[in-house]
């Protein structure tokens, strides 16, 4: 087990790094900073020099591979990191420079049934993708077939791993203060962020995502997951077919290509709500690095390492509250939180739908260029503060990749409406799933025997009627003994960590500061 004094020394290099570029000043100067991370920001930049204007960005690229994929989670929560640091977080890069190829090229030869030489017939040296986990490489197997092989970088699950570890240590810490640092449940954050993180870092569960998710899209016209080659492709490797397209962040190359950029951001918001409503499963990674348009306007979409799932129950609650803020019907939308336990039962109904309809009604009917989705969403975190609605962690993901399609959308198409777009194919999946002729016509294709059908009528109905919680269980937590914990002064043991205790509120929260 780590020692507490080796997670202070981590977090006091990253505050320093922090502060370095200027990032510790927003943190210091919050009216929500608990004192002790205040405490820990003046300790952090004691001489440095600090630039007039912060580089989030740039601070957390520094910090490290663990630290890029918080930054990214953290540009999609203006509530808690404000919204400068958030708006500067979306210009983060997951790349960094390429470990040399003869490392990577041992990864691929040890990590195979077959060594490298028998299953590929070359594997170009120079990577076309570098980002913090993995490197992607063109090559071209021994049957002549061209493939994108991605490959782990060396030491990367050891290195998150020791991030992590301090990440929930810290964790720990800053909830245990209480007020808002425990309303943003930051534990919860980081146990999620564990397990998304755990995913990307075993290359066959990425692959195992992408073909689940090629099933689920197989009848949608005009969207492609590429095919995995399953022979190649283990823990540390996946190979899987090469897609010929232009990225979709080329505009003035797809103008020139004679793409209708129009359609393809109602395609792509369209193929997003498929994922998330109707299926419950979305890739939540579709920054625009990620996506290619081939000549015939299908979008092909790679990179299946984080992916999202929704249940059923909180799918019905997302759609109806995606339908009641396009149409104005604030009081279902409120009734909505209140079901699914995402505001406290003490707040009133009425009050919650009227603060929603604040933030509501500006939006509605307006193109994205004048007000977006992320803006909704940034005012209705700020709502949800007032009425101690905490975070719901599993919806993170959805949250963050609702911005990426929202900003890819707008990039094809600045006037597009993202709610005139949306609104029907919500209404329409509305209809179908809990419309009574739905389900009377299901009931009727599963039961030959009318009798059979009353009791399974009954049951469908009874799904249908809002169940207590709308998020799931919660992941286990990991036992971590809190530094000022005085069960644990005996004998020499106290005067060891008294040094640390000085500090560790301080430490818990900074560290929070990057990734609650």
């Amino acid at each position: 087990m780590t020692r507490p004094a080796t997670h202070i020394l981590r977090l006091l290099k990253w505050g320093r790094i922090l502060a370095r570029h200027g990032a510790l000043r927003a943190i210091e100067n919050d009216r929500n900073t608990p004192p002790q991370v205040k405490r820990l920001c003046r300790i952090a930049r004691i001489g440095a020099r600090q630039p007039k204007i912060p580089d989030y960005a740039g601070a957390f690229r520094d910090i490290g591979p663990a630290a890029i994929k918080l930054g990214q989670t953290l540009a999609t929560r203006p509530d808690i990191i404000g919204e400068q640091p958030a708006h500067n977080l979306l210009t983060l890069q997951d790349q960094l420079p390429p470990t040399a190829f003869d490392l990577v090229y041992a990864e691929i030869d040890t990590s195979l049934n077959k060594p490298a030489a028998e299953l590929f017939e070359y594997i170009d040296p120079v990577a076309i993708g570098s980002a913090s986990i993995a490197q992607v490489y063109r090559a071209r197997t021994t049957e002549g077939k061209d493939v994108a092989v991605k490959v782990l970088r060396p030491g990367i699950r050891e290195q998150f791993a020791r991030d992590i570890e301090t990440y929930e240590w810290a964790a720990a810490h800053l909830e245990a203060l209480g007020g808002e640092a425990a309303r943003l449940r930051p534990q919860l954050v980081i146990a999620n962020l564990k397990r998304w993180t755990l995913r990307e870092l075993d290359l066959r569960r990425e692959a195992a995502s992408a073909s689940e998710l090629q099933e689920a899209m197989v009848a949608v016209d005009g969207y492609a997951i590429p095919t995995i080659d399953w022979d190649r492709t283990s823990g540390r490797v996946l190979t899987l077919d090469w897609v010929d397209g232009m990225k979709i962040a080329d505009v003035e190359g797809l103008k020139a290509a004679g793409h209708d950029l129009n359609a393809l951001a109602e395609k792509l918001v369209l193929t997003f709500l498929r994922q998330a409503i109707s299926e419950g499963f979305f890739h939540a990674d579709m920054h625009q690095g990620n996506l290619f348009v081939r000549a015939d306007g299908t979008i092909v979409a790679i990179d299946f390492g984080i992916m999202g799932r929704i249940n059923r129950q909180a799918r019905f609650w997302l759609a109806e509250i995606l339908y009641g803020l396009t149409t104005g019907n604030y009081k279902r939308v409120a009734e909505i939180h209140f079901e699914a336990q995402y505001v406290p039962s003490y707040h009133n109904v009425d009050e919650f739908a009227t603060a929603l309809r604040a933030v509501g009604e500006p939006t509605r009917g307006k193109p994205v260029s004048e007000l977006s989705v992320g803006q909704m969403l940034d005012s209705l975190f700020a709502i949800t503060r007032d009425f101690d609605m905490q975070t719901q962690p599993h919806l993170l993901l959805l949250q963050k990749t609702m911005v990426m399609v929202e900003g890819i959308a707008t990039s094809l198409n600045p006037d597009i409406n993202m709610w005139n777009v949306a609104a029907p194919y919500v209404r329409d999946w509305i209809r179908g799933e809990l419309g009574p002729e739905a389900a009377l016509a299901d009931g009727i294709r599963k039961q030959a025997d009318t009798l059979k059908l009353i009791p399974d009528l009954i049951r469908r109905l009874d799904e249908q009627l809002p169940k207590k919680g709308g998020a799931p269980e919660a992941p286990p937590l990991p036992p971590i003994k809190l530094v000022w914990d005085k069960s644990d002064r005996k004998g020499g043991a106290w005067w060891g960590y008294a040094l640390i205790a000085a500090f560790a509120g301080g430490a818990g929260a900074l560290a929070m500061a990057l990734v609650s």
